[in-house]
């Protein structure tokens, strides 16, 4: 009922509120109001007066001149039964008056998940498996692995990705000295590493006797050899408590890449890489949990066996599960957000897909804390076409994202995003992140292998309601009882371009949504919202014309780079 829906949080906070973590006192003194302006001839005489100075003196006269609000444009009687898509719209450019290097694009995937990007990476077969969801939390971002796996499979990647990075390597594998240097090696196989501190028994917390490393094991041909004859003896360790200045010190010095920090006791407690630390001064705004690991999301679905997939992910530690489905307002998924808060009262829960706000009101009662908003907007997705159902993406995020702001809930614009423009108008229709499949997909960190089709490379890239997704399991996303005698698809397989690495693309999205937030004249997404609510972000609709206009045109032929 709509007395229960909480009405909207005041607008018009105060400039600390809204500019965003990383703005200073300087660059805040410089963004006051602009002066009285001096007037052209040619300009009074437009504003009706060649005499005194027009009486027209701050910018709010000028707010409603141009344009329309959000509110006019997606609720306005006349327009009301209209949806409209991001090509359709425009963004008016709002007063610059800092750098593009100052725009702030923190914002929140979750109550209680915070992202210095606002990036988040599709739960897809083809699109987020451990390497990609571990460049995207370098980079500030976040991935969600998905679920067309075992359970095993899914554990053993959400693993991965929460063991890449550690400041403290807090359950390191370790190995005794009877073990051999085949068993070195199938760990380096199987684990990408050979740095592995020797114990008495071979286990965590127990008296730490050595340490085999690749230099140890490179001249020795039999792999039959035990460890206790070719293992370093010689520590040089750390003793509890230490920081990680400490322990970055100690390496520095002894000039060695691994430092076992031990007890009172000399027992193992942790173990310090020195690919850590520097991969702490590679990705400053990294996303990590409270003990320095990265943070890491899977995909589960809402039938009985997914129970079962969840409580192995979250003894496996991930940080957040996104509800997997094509529509998200099901007894289903509500009744497995309940189970879940029930379980695991502070595990963040990310419920969707929705796309009106019934839908969303629904869910946020069940508890979700965060959702997804978009039903039939991708790219190789089709929803709308097979079951005319969904809504333009859009009028989904403005409509959904008005009533979560009321619950403090954020929303994550999932689908339709084909260009950093489009991901711009996505977080000025209210979203706080945007999710992205087809943009990531081809990219080195993707699943799937490289081919050659007339001469250009390309990665396959499908829908999870592509009849060949659905026989690896994600048919649940769509048929929760599992009854339905026949499938019936809801997205295409294709191929899309190979774009390099997330390494050099992901920097070049970030860039591309700091220079549209900076025409916005917005310093922060949080100010960008304020903007939205209050009226002051002008949209304009666009025709036909105007969005061939807006694209490359007139040309005979032209090469398109993006970075």
């Amino acid at each position: 009922p709509r007395d229960r829906i909480p009405p909207p949080p005041p607008t018009a906070p105060a400039a600390s509120a809204v500019a965003g973590p990383r703005m200073g006192k300087d660059l805040l003194a410089s963004r006051v109001a602009p002066k009285k302006p001096t007037w052209s001839p040619r300009s009074k005489a437009i504003l009706g007066t060649m005499g005194d100075e027009p009486e027209v003196t701050e910018d709010e006269d000028f707010f409603a001149a141009d344009g329309y609000s959000a509110t006019e444009v997606f609720g306005g009687k006349s327009l009301a039964c209209v949806g409209y898509t991001y090509d359709d719209i425009i963004l008016l450019p709002g007063h610059i008056n800092f750098g593009v290097e100052d725009v702030d694009l923190s914002s929140r995937f979750t109550r209680n998940i915070a992202l210095s990007v606002p990036f988040v990476s599709s739960p897809m077969d083809t699109v987020t498996e451990h390497e990609m969801a571990i460049m995207m939390a370098l980079h500030g971002g976040l991935g969600i692995i998905h679920y067309n796996m075992t359970v095993e499979e899914q554990v053993s990647e959400v693993r991965k990705v929460k063991k890449y990075r550690n400041g403290f390597i807090t359950d390191p594998l370790c190995l005794s000295p009877q073990n051999t240097v085949g068993d070195v090696r199938r760990v380096k196989s199987e684990n990408g590493f050979a740095g592995i501190p020797i114990t008495v028994d071979g286990k965590m917390g127990s008296k730490l006797v050595g340490i085999v490393t690749n230099r140890d094991i490179d001249f020795v041909d039999d792999d039959e050899t035990v460890l206790d004859a070719i293992m370093t003896k010689e520590l040089v360790t750390a003793t509890e408590p230490v920081s990680l200045i400490e322990a970055h010190r100690i390496l520095r010095q002894s000039r060695k890449g691994k430092l076992p920090v031990v007890n009172s006791n000399g027992e193992l407690s942790a173990l310090i890489s020195r690919t850590d630390l520097l991969k702490n001064r590679d990705y400053p705004v990294a996303s990590k949990d409270s003990t320095s690991n990265l943070l890491c999301g899977a995909a589960v679905g809402t039938r009985p066996g997914d129970r079962v997939r969840l409580k192995a992910l979250v003894a496996a530690g991930i940080d957040v599960v996104v509800i997997d489905s094509s529509q998200g307002d099901s007894i289903y998924q509500l009744e497995m957000i309940r189970w879940i808060k029930s379980e695991w009262p502070e595990l963040q829960v990310v419920g969707g897909n929705v796309v009106t706000q019934r839908q969303a009101f629904h869910l946020i009662q069940a508890g979700a804390d965060g959702l997804r908003v978009g039903m039939g907007s991708g790219s190789i997705c089709t929803t709308q076409e097979v079951c005319a159902v969904g809504r333009p993406q859009a009028s989904a995020v403005y409509n959904v994202s008005k009533l979560a702001r009321r619950f403090g809930v954020p929303i994550t614009a999932d689908g339709g995003t084909a260009s950093t423009g489009h991901i711009v108008k996505a977080l000025a229709m209210g979203a706080s992140c945007t999710m992205m499949g087809s943009l990531l997909a081809g990219t080195e960190e993707a699943p799937g292998e490289y081919f050659f089709q007339d001469g250009v490379r390309l990665k396959r890239y499908r829908g999870m309601g592509s009849i060949d997704a659905m026989t690896k399991g994600s048919e649940k996303r769509y048929n929760w009882t599992g009854k339905a005698a026949v499938k019936v698809a809801q997205g295409v397989s294709g191929a899309v371009v190979d774009k390099g690495s997330l390494k050099r693309y992901i920097p070049y999205l970030l860039q591309g949504t700091r220079h549209g937030l900076q025409d916005l004249g917005a310093i922060s997404l949080s100010e960008m919202h304020e903007y939205l609510y209050a009226g002051r972000l002008r949209i304009e609709l666009r025709s036909p014309a105007a969005q061939r206009e807006g694209g490359v045109h007139n040309l005979y032929t032209y090469e398109k780079r993006l970075f």
